[in-house]
């Protein structure tokens, strides 16, 4: 994913790309790395690359946006410290359309009210080692803080199977009548798209927490 960032950036005139970094190091732009010359920086590596990057733009106080799942607790604590310096975005799922989703879901749980009952079916591809996925849990989150009560654990199924990038489908299901709601992912350029909108809007913030939900416009409570 890193290397199309690097791909469609280059080509995206709200960004000048000065470096690049992998886990041996700077692979393009050291000079500018090393004088601190950027004001963003997008990584989506590892727990420990998540670490590298954090000290990066510390020093530069650059804006820092963390695509990476599975970083540490201790990891996490560390970029919620940074915030008081710098503008920090933690989006393990940087798509604009599971974003709205999200915003979707809740306001669904809202409206339909505790009679309506809720269930969701995840598919990945079957290289996908975590089941049911973090956004399918994201979305569970959700639609329990606007419900107010808890989305049963057996209502979420995963399936893995094939080259599928991604499927969610949300469930709302009432009297004579259910609601759904669906996002597909059909290529993961839809991340990398997803990464530079937010990174564009987040490289002009002040020092802060910030959530992707913002930076397209939509309340992050929700």
């Amino acid at each position: 994913m890193g290397a199309r960032i690097r791909a469609l950036a280059s080509g995206d005139p709200r960004f000048a790309l000065v470096g690049a970094v992998d886990r041996d190091g700077p692979v393009e732009g050291a000079e500018a790395l090393s004088r601190g010359a950027f004001d963003l920086v997008i990584d989506v590596s590892s727990d420990a690359g998540a670490r590298g990057a954090l000290s990066l733009a510390r020093g530069a106080k650059a804006a820092l946006l963390v695509g990476t799942t599975g970083i540490a607790e201790e990891t996490r604590q560390s970029l919620a410290g940074a915030s008081s310096e710098i503008p920090v975005m933690i989006a393990p799922n940087m798509s604009v359309g599971v974003a709205v989703m999200k915003h979707l879901a809740a306001t669904a749980a809202r409206l339909l009210g505790p009679t309506w009952d809720v269930g969701l079916v995840e598919h990945h591809h079957n290289a996908k080692k975590d089941a049911p996925s973090g956004t399918a849990l994201r979305l569970a989150e959700a639609v329990e803080r606007a419900a107010g009560r808890p989305f049963p654990r057996e209502a979420i199924l995963a399936a893995r199977g094939g080259d599928i990038v991604g499927e969610h489908s949300l469930r709302f299901m009432g009297q004579g009548e259910y609601l759904e709601i669906t996002h597909r992912a059909t290529t993961r350029d839809l991340f990398v798209l997803g990464a530079l909108r937010a990174g564009a809007w987040l490289a002009r913030r002040t020092p802060g927490r910030y959530e992707i939900e913002q930076a397209i416009g939509l309340d992050s409570s929700s």
